[in-house]
């Protein structure tokens, strides 16, 4: 049976490979050491793994509630009232999906309607966008550049209008490693007040925050309480990204709806994986200080070896990732030639920033994963070592 191209969804047959799948393949293929796709080499927590076993073992396997456990909606829920200042309601302001991106779909599918138009960050993850047109929706994009990635009124002015129904809005923001500090979040949330529009907060690195970056959740600030849909992430706060994990936590108005959206995509999660997310959660402030010092060792050490090969690093203030400024070295390509040749012929993988853009792309930064052992990261570097040399100019 032959099928027509023009009869499947062109929302999504018409999509590349993603770029992570795309890179991570060229790591298998060329047997490369990948600093591309974001997720450690470590099997993350013993406790938190043990915990997950004994649930499995012991605990019940049956579909649990479709919301998510009881323990795992409270351990939510009494974490951001300790880290963030967050009251939240257990039972009525927060739901578990099955990973990040299945609660932001969630959460794009509750509020986007054919027509409404998202005002989304470039560089913006490669699901955003797919499931905005899904929905209907028009995508309304701001062009974010290196080095601070900042925002500012021009560029909000430009897109907020009277069809302005959403913002989808990242932070920590990956790939560019920046925290945005409370200015830029009193300004969108003006944007957002003002045009009464819904502010989707992809919030999954929260944890992950290096120097005194403080991660302030924008459903925090004055005005948004009612208006934010928050999304966080277990893989992402005990780095164990194969667990599939995710927390939406919203006013109750919005949260009833996206619950109804997350009961015909997955429905549930599996229940021991939640009962150690639950046990995770309630770790003392320690854990999560102590995994801090640890990535930021690992930024650093990946940080002073780049420089000392002559690549211009832009500074990390959170996520797994840390960035390369292409641009002064004088070189004869652009990011994803530089990710292809490097993949090829020093066997490291990375990705090249501009993936992240739609259009109007910056072209000069690469993005490296430091979540990795040491060892790992030292002969990553090693093999670097004359990639800059004899390719300018």
């Amino acid at each position: 049976m032959t099928t027509k191209s023009s009869s499947l969804n062109k929302v999504f047959a018409d999509l590349p490979v993603t770029i992570f799948e795309a890179m991570s393949q060229a790591a298998r293929d060329n047997n490369a050491i990948n600093l591309g796709q974001g997720f450690p080499d470590d099997p993350g927590p013993e406790d938190i793994r043990r915990a997950a076993a004994d649930a499995s073992l012991n605990g019940y396997n049956q579909y649990p509630s479709m919301m998510g456990i009881p323990e795992l909606r409270q351990a939510i829920a009494t974490h951001y009232g300790h880290w963030h200042g967050l009251k939240l309601d257990p039972m009525s302001e927060v739901m578990v999906t099955s990973g990040g991106t299945e609660a932001l779909t969630s959460a794009i599918l509750a509020v986007v309607q054919p027509g409404d138009e998202v005002v989304c960050f470039q560089p913006v993850y490669d699901s955003y966008l797919p499931i905005i047109r899904q929905a209907g929706g028009i995508p309304r994009l701001v062009r974010l550049e290196p080095p601070g990635w900042r925002l500012n009124e021009d560029m909000l002015k430009s897109v907020f209008n009277s069809k302005t129904k959403a913002v989808l809005f990242n932070n920590p923001l990956n790939p560019s490693a920046v925290v945005y500090p409370r200015e830029d979040l009193e300004l969108l949330a003006r944007y957002c007040q003002e045009f009464d529009v819904i502010a989707i907060c992809d919030e999954v690195w929260e944890h992950v925050t290096f120097d005194e970056h403080k991660h302030i959740p924008l459903i925090t600030i004055p005005g948004m309480r009612d208006r934010t849909i928050k999304v966080g992430s277990a893989g992402k706060i005990f780095s164990l990204t194969g667990w599939k994990i995710g927390f939406v936590c919203a006013a109750p108005p919005l949260l009833r709806v996206a619950a109804k959206v997350h009961q015909f995509l997955t429905f549930t999660s599996a229940p021991n994986l939640q009962a150690a997310v639950a046990y995770g959660l309630g770790k003392p402030d320690e854990y999560f200080l102590s995994m801090r010092k640890d990535l930021t060792q690992s930024r650093d050490r990946l940080t002073k070896g780049l420089e000392s090969l002559g690549f211009p690093v832009l500074k990390s203030q959170g996520t797994y990732f840390l960035t390369v400024d292409l641009s002064p070295l004088g070189l004869n390509e652009n990011d994803a030639e530089f990710c292809w040749r490097i993949v090829k012929d020093y066997k490291v993988a990375a990705i090249p920033v501009s993936a992240f853009y739609e259009k109007d792309p910056v072209t000069s930064v690469v993005r490296f994963c430091f979540a990795k052992k040491d060892e790992t990261l030292d002969t990553a570097l090693e093999r670097l070592s004359d990639a800059v040399r004899g390719r300018k100019r």
